[in-house]
Protein backbone atom coordinates (compact mmCIF):
# COMPACT_ATOMS: atom_id res chain seq x y z
CA UNK A 1 0.00 0.00 0.00
CA UNK A 2 2.84 2.34 0.90
CA UNK A 3 4.49 1.64 -2.49
CA UNK A 4 1.34 2.64 -4.41
CA UNK A 5 1.05 5.81 -2.32
CA UNK A 6 4.67 6.74 -3.13
CA UNK A 7 4.06 6.14 -6.85
CA UNK A 8 0.99 8.40 -6.72
CA UNK A 9 3.00 11.16 -5.04
CA UNK A 10 5.75 10.89 -7.67
CA UNK A 11 3.16 10.91 -10.47
CA UNK A 12 1.50 14.04 -8.97
CA UNK A 13 4.89 15.81 -8.84
CA UNK A 14 5.65 14.89 -12.45
CA UNK A 15 2.20 16.06 -13.51
CA UNK A 16 2.61 19.38 -11.64
CA UNK A 17 6.05 19.90 -13.18
CA UNK A 18 4.70 19.22 -16.69
CA UNK A 19 1.78 21.62 -16.17
CA UNK A 20 4.19 24.32 -14.94
CA UNK A 21 6.33 23.90 -18.07
CA UNK A 22 3.27 24.15 -20.34
CA UNK A 23 2.04 27.28 -18.54
CA UNK A 24 5.49 28.89 -18.75
CA UNK A 25 5.65 28.08 -22.47
CA UNK A 26 2.23 29.63 -23.11
CA UNK A 27 3.06 32.77 -21.13
CA UNK A 28 6.40 33.26 -22.86
CA UNK A 29 5.06 32.53 -26.34
CA UNK A 30 1.84 34.54 -26.24
CA UNK A 31 1.98 37.06 -23.37
CA UNK A 32 5.40 38.10 -22.05
CA UNK A 33 9.05 37.47 -22.76
CA UNK A 34 12.32 38.85 -21.38
CA UNK A 35 14.72 40.90 -23.50
CA UNK A 36 18.20 42.33 -22.93
CA UNK A 37 19.04 45.86 -24.11
CA UNK A 38 21.99 45.52 -26.46
CA UNK A 39 23.78 48.78 -27.20
CA UNK A 40 23.42 52.47 -26.56
CA UNK A 41 20.77 53.59 -29.05
CA UNK A 42 18.08 54.11 -26.38
CA UNK A 43 20.21 56.05 -23.87
CA UNK A 44 19.49 57.74 -21.53
CA UNK A 45 16.08 56.03 -21.32
CA UNK A 46 17.55 52.51 -21.40
CA UNK A 47 21.09 51.40 -20.62
CA UNK A 48 23.14 48.68 -22.28
CA UNK A 49 22.57 45.23 -20.67
CA UNK A 50 19.39 46.21 -18.80
CA UNK A 51 16.80 43.45 -18.80
CA UNK A 52 13.17 44.18 -19.64
CA UNK A 53 9.81 42.46 -19.95
CA UNK A 54 8.18 42.56 -23.40
CA UNK A 55 4.38 42.48 -23.52
CA UNK A 56 3.00 40.75 -26.59
CA UNK A 57 -0.57 41.94 -26.01
CA UNK A 58 -2.12 44.83 -27.94
CA UNK A 59 -0.99 47.11 -30.75
CA UNK A 60 1.90 49.55 -30.28
CA UNK A 61 0.94 53.19 -29.81
CA UNK A 62 2.86 56.36 -30.57
CA UNK A 63 5.92 56.80 -28.30
CA UNK A 64 5.74 53.20 -26.99
CA UNK A 65 9.05 51.38 -26.82
CA UNK A 66 8.93 48.30 -29.05
CA UNK A 67 11.12 45.29 -29.66
CA UNK A 68 11.28 43.97 -33.22
CA UNK A 69 13.18 41.42 -35.29
CA UNK A 70 15.84 43.20 -37.31
CA UNK A 71 17.03 39.82 -38.61
CA UNK A 72 16.71 36.13 -37.73
CA UNK A 73 19.32 36.49 -35.00
CA UNK A 74 19.02 40.13 -33.92
CA UNK A 75 16.29 42.14 -32.20
CA UNK A 76 16.21 45.94 -31.82
CA UNK A 77 14.58 48.14 -29.20
CA UNK A 78 13.31 51.52 -30.43
CA UNK A 79 10.56 54.08 -29.83
CA UNK A 80 7.48 54.31 -32.07
CA UNK A 81 7.42 57.74 -33.71
CA UNK A 82 5.14 57.21 -36.69
CA UNK A 83 2.03 55.07 -37.14
CA UNK A 84 0.60 53.92 -40.49
CA UNK A 85 -0.51 56.91 -42.56
CA UNK A 86 1.51 59.47 -40.55
CA UNK A 87 3.58 62.16 -42.24
CA UNK A 88 6.82 62.44 -40.20
CA UNK A 89 9.32 65.27 -40.41
CA UNK A 90 12.10 66.68 -38.24
CA UNK A 91 12.99 70.36 -38.52
CA UNK A 92 15.29 72.26 -36.19
CA UNK A 93 15.35 69.38 -33.67
CA UNK A 94 11.53 69.32 -33.48
CA UNK A 95 9.31 66.37 -34.40
CA UNK A 96 6.35 67.13 -36.65
CA UNK A 97 3.65 64.51 -37.09
CA UNK A 98 1.07 65.38 -39.73
CA UNK A 99 2.31 68.99 -39.55
CA UNK A 100 1.83 69.30 -35.77
CA UNK A 101 4.91 69.82 -33.54
CA UNK A 102 5.30 67.25 -30.73
CA UNK A 103 7.23 67.44 -27.47
CA UNK A 104 9.56 64.55 -26.75
CA UNK A 105 10.28 64.89 -23.01
CA UNK A 106 12.31 61.65 -23.02
CA UNK A 107 14.93 63.55 -25.08
CA UNK A 108 15.26 66.55 -22.73
CA UNK A 109 18.22 65.11 -20.79
CA UNK A 110 20.25 64.54 -23.96
CA UNK A 111 19.29 67.88 -25.49
CA UNK A 112 20.63 69.67 -22.39
CA UNK A 113 24.13 68.25 -22.83
CA UNK A 114 24.40 68.67 -26.63
CA UNK A 115 26.65 71.61 -27.42
CA UNK A 116 27.50 71.05 -31.08
CA UNK A 117 24.34 71.13 -33.18
CA UNK A 118 21.05 69.36 -32.79
CA UNK A 119 20.26 65.95 -31.31
CA UNK A 120 18.10 64.94 -34.28
CA UNK A 121 19.16 66.08 -37.75
CA UNK A 122 16.37 67.43 -39.95
CA UNK A 123 14.80 64.96 -42.39
CA UNK A 124 11.56 64.01 -44.14
CA UNK A 125 10.27 60.51 -44.84
CA UNK A 126 11.16 61.05 -48.50
CA UNK A 127 14.83 61.20 -47.44
CA UNK A 128 14.68 57.82 -45.66
CA UNK A 129 14.51 54.34 -47.22
CA UNK A 130 10.70 54.68 -47.01
CA UNK A 131 10.91 57.12 -49.91
CA UNK A 132 7.31 58.33 -49.60
CA UNK A 133 5.48 61.06 -47.71
CA UNK A 134 3.74 58.75 -45.22
CA UNK A 135 4.42 55.69 -43.10
CA UNK A 136 3.06 52.73 -45.14
CA UNK A 137 0.05 50.74 -43.95
CA UNK A 138 1.00 47.87 -41.67
CA UNK A 139 4.31 49.52 -40.72
CA UNK A 140 5.81 51.69 -37.97
CA UNK A 141 8.46 54.41 -38.09
CA UNK A 142 10.79 53.90 -35.10
CA UNK A 143 13.77 55.79 -33.71
CA UNK A 144 16.25 55.31 -30.87
CA UNK A 145 16.28 57.97 -28.14
CA UNK A 146 20.03 58.43 -28.64
CA UNK A 147 19.42 59.94 -32.06
CA UNK A 148 23.09 60.44 -32.89
CA UNK A 149 23.93 56.77 -32.25
CA UNK A 150 20.91 54.79 -33.44
CA UNK A 151 20.28 52.59 -36.45
CA UNK A 152 16.54 53.00 -36.88
CA UNK A 153 13.86 53.72 -39.50
CA UNK A 154 15.98 56.55 -40.88
CA UNK A 155 18.35 53.78 -42.04
CA UNK A 156 16.22 50.61 -42.06
CA UNK A 157 12.97 52.02 -43.41
CA UNK A 158 9.53 51.38 -41.96
CA UNK A 159 9.22 48.30 -39.73
CA UNK A 160 6.50 45.79 -40.74
CA UNK A 161 4.02 45.05 -37.93
CA UNK A 162 4.67 41.31 -38.29
CA UNK A 163 8.28 41.91 -37.15
CA UNK A 164 7.13 43.59 -33.93
CA UNK A 165 7.53 41.28 -30.93
CA UNK A 166 5.78 43.60 -28.49
CA UNK A 167 6.04 46.69 -26.32
CA UNK A 168 8.18 47.16 -23.25
CA UNK A 169 8.33 49.63 -20.40
CA UNK A 170 9.46 47.54 -17.40
CA UNK A 171 13.13 47.26 -16.49
CA UNK A 172 13.63 44.46 -13.95
CA UNK A 173 17.43 44.14 -13.87
CA UNK A 174 19.78 45.33 -12.51
CA UNK A 175 17.76 45.42 -9.30
CA UNK A 176 18.86 48.97 -8.41
CA UNK A 177 17.57 50.15 -11.81
CA UNK A 178 14.07 48.63 -11.61
CA UNK A 179 11.66 51.11 -13.19
CA UNK A 180 8.58 51.63 -15.30
CA UNK A 181 9.23 53.89 -18.27
CA UNK A 182 6.53 56.38 -19.19
CA UNK A 183 5.95 57.76 -22.66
Amino acid sequence: MENIKNKNVIFEWIKAFFIAIVIAFIIRTFLFTPVVVNGYSMEPTLQNKERMIVTKIGEPERFDIVVFHKSESEDYIKRVIGLPGDHIEYRDDTLYINGIPYDEPYLDELKEIIVDGSLTDSFTLQETPIGSDIVPEGHLFVMGDNRRDSTDSRHLGAIPMEKIIGTTNIVYFPIKEIKIISK
